[in-house]
């Protein structure tokens, strides 16, 4: 059984990163929100650490959910996305993945494509 993160049940967009372990987390989080920025990193990665303030923010800011996936614990579901080097971003919109960007990109960038698939 799943528990919910909220008390009445709804699934209310986190406002920080949820940190995902394995394909089931990944999946539930996709099914559970309209749109996914999904962060592959690794903790021995400098642009990694780079981009983690920024991927904080826009979980906090935007409507989508953030999801967080370290390669390292999770090469199965990284070789699945086809990650070959991090930080990669794979974003989701209704259910599908719709793009997929490699290195860190800026706030504003992600901003609005994010905003591209949240109307």
């Amino acid at each position: 059984m799943s528990v919910d993160s909220t008390a009445d049940g709804s699934t209310d967009t986190p406002t920080e990163p949820v940190y995902v372990d394995g394909e089931a987390d990944l999946d539930e989080i996709v099914a559970e929100n309209d749109v996914v920025l999904t962060d592959f990193y690794a903790d021995w990665c400098g642009p990694c650490q780079m981009l983690e303030p920024v991927v904080e923010s826009l979980a906090e800011e935007t409507p989508a959910a953030v999801a967080k996936v370290d390669v390292d614990a999770n090469q199965m579901l990284a070789s699945s996305y086809g990650v070959r080097g991090v930080p990669t971003l794979v974003l989701f919109a209704d259910g599908e993945q719709v793009e997929e960007i490699v290195g860190v990109q800026g706030e504003d960038q992600l901003r609005s494509l994010i905003e591209r698939y949240a109307e």
